[in-house]
């Protein structure tokens, strides 16, 4: 090689170094900085008082799934072919989202009501049509359930939170019946059996599923005057001893009915427990919230997310936590419940990134004065909505005696 070509070579090599130096440096300078092209106004989803201007946007679109019944069939099938669960979450949480926004909105009373109505009505004759089968996962038919006769406390808890809403908002003799016939039946299952918790599939059962249930039975106490204190104090003695996870001091997420764990701490599961444990044991909610903020926060560079695992723990993904983002460990299931557990808990800098995050690749879709996000499903959007306006229904029910 000659002078000449070894000059250019060098000449070269140094301008591709340079160039990979100032790419480098634009990189640290602006990926830092990207996140604040998607940082949201907090006010304009979530404000101090009433509802805000986008989570009006994002009730209309759900509005609408409810008011179109062949869009409502089409949008269904493609949601239930992969879980039919989400079918029933997401009635419940809207019907939850629409009685607080009820209580932050009065006005709203007379367009909201009637559709809360609707679709308690509806998911009530779908039950007593199809049967819980109809809401439940395929599996849930291939063993017989350890307690007889069958129930799904996935099913009953969930029936029984959307009447207690719906009677905060206006009290019903009918609705009255229907859940204090929910709630006897919820506290047979639970009561009889070691853990006092009852089974969602056959001998699963979800911690998620069962303070759903302790909620709907504190809000049954504050409605009706009954007195449950002594089974929720059983039942976090019970739950502090034998379903906590010793690394994390997280609760796990799903056990059978003796109290063998099937999995340990879960994203998808852990947000929504502590938000419903708000109703039954403040402290506790509060140390569950915390630690899982510091066991599944993966917020970095301005955008928050959340791991459906925490470091000590490694569990399987499924169609309920849903994809998982390579290098960021951004879950899909863990980060969506993060977002009631950042409102529930008033934690605005991580509901902030939240937001960031979902304005950045939930692809929003804003048009004829709905929104939406493209990168998720109605269950998704109902989720997201119930998070922006939570609040009022539990602060009711809470106030009476300073929570249990």
């Amino acid at each position: 090689m000659d002078a000449t070509s070894s000059g250019h070579n060098r000449s070269r090599l140094r301008r591709f170094c340079l160039g990979g130096l100032s790419l480098a440096l634009a990189a640290a300078i602006w990926l830092p900085s990207v996140h604040l092209c998607f940082r949201p106004d907090l006010s304009s989803y979530r404000p101090a008082d009433g509802v805000g201007p986008k989570a009006r946007l994002m009730a209309n679109r759900q509005v609408s799934f409810w008011s179109d019944a062949d869009r409502r069939r089409r949008e269904l099938r493609g949601m239930r072919s992969a879980n039919p669960e989400w079918d029933f979450m997401g009635r419940t949480f809207f019907v939850l989202a629409l009685a607080n926004m009820i209580e932050r909105d009065p006005s709203l009373r007379g367009e909201y009501l009637p559709l809360m109505d609707a679709i308690i009505d509806e998911t009530l004759d779908v039950e007593r049509t199809d049967g819980m089968f109809h809401f439940l996962m395929p599996y849930a038919k291939s063993a017989p359930f350890r307690r007889q006769p069958a129930r799904s406390l996935f099913v009953d808890g969930e029936i029984a939170l959307m009447l207690g809403a719906r009677r905060l908002i206006q009290d019903d003799e009918t609705y009255r019946r229907a859940m204090r016939e929910r709630i006897d039946i919820i506290l047979s299952q639970m009561r009889n059996g070691p853990m006092l918790c009852a089974e969602s599939y056959p001998d699963e059962c979800w911690t998620f599923c069962n303070t759903m249930a302790l909620a709907a039975i504190r809000i049954g106490d504050y409605l009706d005057q009954t007195d449950h204190s002594d089974f929720f104090a059983r039942w976090i003695a019970t739950a502090r001893k034998k379903l906590v996870h010793p690394e994390t001091g997280l609760l796990v997420s799903e056990f059978d009915l003796d109290g063998d764990w099937h999995d340990g701490p879960e994203g998808s599961s852990i947000w929504m427990i502590a938000h419903c444990l708000q109703l039954v044991d403040a402290d506790f909610a509060r140390d569950q919230y915390e630690r899982a903020r510091k066991e599944l926060d993966q917020s970095r560079l301005g955008f928050g997310g959340a791991s459906e695992w925490p470091g000590s723990w490694r569990g399987p993904m499924d169609v309920d936590s849903g994809p998982t983002v390579p290098l960021l460990n951004f879950n899909a299931g863990s980060s969506g419940l993060a977002f009631i557990g950042a409102a529930a808990f008033d934690d605005d800098e991580f509901l902030t990134r939240l937001l960031t995050s979902v304005s950045f690749a939930g692809l929003p879709s804003e048009s004829d004065g709905e929104l939406r996000y493209l990168a998720g499903n109605q269950v998704g959007d109902a989720v997201l909505l119930y998070s922006l306006v939570l609040g009022p229904l539990w602060d009711r029910v809470t106030a009476e005696a300073g929570g249990q």
